[in-house]
């Protein structure tokens, strides 16, 4: 037998001795490297399967990126596009300081929840008659909207100014004058005096596309603070029952705004107006994540009634109106939102739609009816002549009507009387709002509201009280305020009979 070679016996024993433990070797380099792969990945963050966007210029793109929050609402490919719009946006966005002679009792309580955003600085006290009174400066913010020098801001933020000064992004500081004000939706107007150029004006956008989520950015004037931007996003739409306004149809948005931004704008990622910032819930007084901002669209209707006519017109539907609670889903044997009809006006725009008691809206033109505040809102945001569509239930089954809106009787802000026993009364429409508000019942046809009674007055002595129900004056029936100004001007002395708690009674005012 021929003996094996050198490299024959090599193999032999490197089978028998080596080939296990090299086995073992290769067996524990490759769980190391296993194991330091997997804990490299597992340290990497988890990138979502997406739409894939383009890369940088430089920057190969080797996997699927996640589309980034803002290209949801703006050009997928623009990395700038939040600093493009504040740039843009702020120099449409103006500071706006007032002067006005306000009561020192009349001031607001440091308490109210729904904080307004003007502050006071500064004050020079005086005395007027009996009454103490402060010559207060205010701040706030207002948007161009217009090349000609108009300007939208809050009602609240210049009500009972003697002066307007306003102040450009480019510094240039000028005075104002108020075209008109909707104290019932806290829109104000104004227009810049003089020759203004190189205005830039903000465009409205349509609030119907607004989505929730949507990155808007608030600009304004907090604490004096000119061209301030802070990011968040939509947090809500259509928030009504605030009871901040008569008409409520806010954009709730977690974008950091404080006092000074009143007035000023809320602005989506294309350079757009959405909203007018108005009001924050705090118990702070700053920003705790819950701010509001009147839509762009009603702050257009308003904007284009008082330009175009010098007043606004509501719309009026003739209806009682109530909220639909558990109780009342269980007699009506209904279930989700809806409004229901308690009272339908003789003669209204609701009778001749064919609305009647007992029916429950369940959408108004492109809306959802959950509450009277909600019906009333869309109702008073469209003028006399529009058409809604007002989907229903009647006795369990769905109908829809079309009713066209009337002008709303004395849709203005309530009267303030000023002259003899008138003096310091203020009065308002029995529509359907002070009805609400005063918990007046529908059988409560005819007559005005008393709204407000300053005191140490004639009013007040003869025993007024706001909620009051004046049905008539000097015997005679009272149908609108102007007929009680008409009925109350003829004679010094006069003869109320009025409705309060369930009944009515006289009383004499001179």
């Amino acid at each position: 037998m021929n003996q094996p070679n050198l490299f024959q016996r090599f193999q032999v024993f490197a089978s028998r001795r080596w080939l296990p433990t090299l086995t073992l070797l290769a067996a524990v380099f490759a769980a190391w490297r296993f194991g330091a792969t997997s804990a490299v990945q597992a340290q990497q963050p988890h990138v979502l399967a997406g739409p894939q966007i383009d890369a940088p210029a430089g920057v190969p793109l080797t996997q699927p990126l996640a589309r980034p929050a803002l290209a949801q609402t703006a050009e997928a490919n623009s990395l700038s596009i939040v600093s493009d719009v504040a740039e843009l946006a702020v120099q449409s966005v103006v500071n706006i300081s007032t002067t006005k002679m306000v009561h020192v009792q009349e001031q607001m309580s440091p308490e109210d929840m729904m904080r307004r955003f003007w502050g006071m600085r500064g004050a020079d006290r005086g005395e007027q008659g009996d009454a103490q009174v402060e010559r207060a400066n205010s701040l706030g913010s207002g948007v161009i909207v217009a090349s000609d020098g108009v300007i939208l801001t809050n009602n609240h933020v210049i009500d009972g100014a003697t002066t307007i000064k306003v102040k450009l992004s480019d510094g240039r500081e000028l005075t104002a004058k108020v075209v008109g004000t909707d104290p019932r939706s806290d829109v104000a107007v104004l227009r810049l005096e003089g020759k203004v150029e190189g205005l830039k004006a903000l465009p409205l956008a349509e609030t119907e596309k607004l989505r929730l989520g949507e990155v808007v950015l608030a600009i304004g004037s907090p604490f004096g603070l000119s061209q301030t931007v802070t990011m968040g996003i939509v947090s809500a739409k259509s928030r009504a029952d605030l009871r901040i306004v008569d008409f409520e149809d806010f954009i709730q948005t977690d974008a950091a705004i404080n006092p000074g931004n009143s007035g000023g704008a809320l602005v989506n990622l294309r350079g757009e107006l959405v909203g007018i910032n108005t009001a924050i819930f705090s118990k702070s007084g700053g920003s705790q994540g819950i701010g509001f901002a009147i839509p762009a669209n009603m702050a257009r209707s308003v904007m284009d009634g008082l330009l175009k006519n010098g007043k606004i017109s509501r719309g009026f539907m003739g209806v009682g109106i109530q909220e639909m609670t558990d109780e009342l889903q269980q007699e009506f044997h209904v279930q989700g939102p809806g409004v229901l009809v308690s009272d339908v006006q003789p003669g209204s725009p609701a009778e001749k739609a064919g609305l009647k008691r007992g029916d429950i809206v369940q959408k108004l033109g492109d809306q959802s009816m959950d509450s009277p505040r909600r019906l009333r809102a869309v109702v008073g945001m469209h003028a006399a002549g529009t058409k809604l569509q007002a989907q229903l239930l009647r006795d369990g089954k769905p109908q829809t009507v079309e009713v066209v809106l009337a002008e709303a009787p004395d849709a203005q802000a309530p009267k303030k009387l000023g002259a003899g026993a008138l003096d310091g009364l203020t009065i308002a429409p029995l529509d359907d709002q002070s009805r609400h508000k005063f918990e007046l019942p529908p059988q409560i046809g005819q007559g005005v509201v008393v709204t407000d009674i300053a005191d140490q007055t004639a009013a007040a002595r003869a025993g007024l009280q706001p909620g009051d129900v004046v049905l008539e004056v000097n015997r005679r029936p009272v149908q609108s305020v102007a007929d009680f100004q008409k009925l109350a001007g003829r004679a010094g002395r006069l003869l109320l009979l009025v409705y309060r708690d369930g009944g009515a009674f006289y009383l004499t005012l001179h």
